[in-house]
């Protein structure tokens, strides 16, 4: 399977990246929203597969020495197909230099340590949505 990553946020359906992210059950915004937050991001990656959006990611970066990577989903279809790994490796590859940090959707963090992401000891948040993150199973 050939897919293409765009690098840029030209001609992006903002609306289909929010139902991408309803399809694969992470939080989402209105697209206004994230084509703000991906506008944004220091990094975007989307990826396509003959000309339809299959997965994206993103990460917020001060360019020198830390960065957090969030939004990172492919439609299920395409998961297992290493859609994911090359999103990630993109990121990875423009920000290796810095400190990468991210949050993994529960069971998701196989994958990540597969790409020499590890757990934190002492990582901690203040969410909007508290109650909403506890019941997802991101917090204590």
């Amino acid at each position: 399977m050939e897919v293409a990553l765009q690098l840029n946020c030209s001609n992006i359906d903002f609306n289909n990246v929010c139902e991408i992210l309803k399809r694969v059950g992470m939080g989402y915004f209105d697209g206004e929203v994230h084509k703000k937050a991906f506008e944004n991001s220091h990094s975007v990656v989307f990826a396509f597969h003959e000309e339809q959006m299959i997965g994206f990611g993103r990460a917020i970066s001060d360019g020198a020495y830390e960065a957090a990577v969030y939004d990172i989903a492919v439609v299920p279809e395409y998961q297992g197909n290493g859609v994911g790994k090359l999103i990630m490796e993109s990121i990875i590859q423009r920000l290796s230099h810095c400190n990468i940090i991210l949050f993994a959707s529960p069971g998701k963090e196989p994958f990540y340590q597969k790409l020499n992401f590890r757990k934190l000891k002492t990582g901690m948040a203040i969410f909007g949505k508290e109650e909403q993150m506890h019941s997802a199973g991101f917090t204590e």
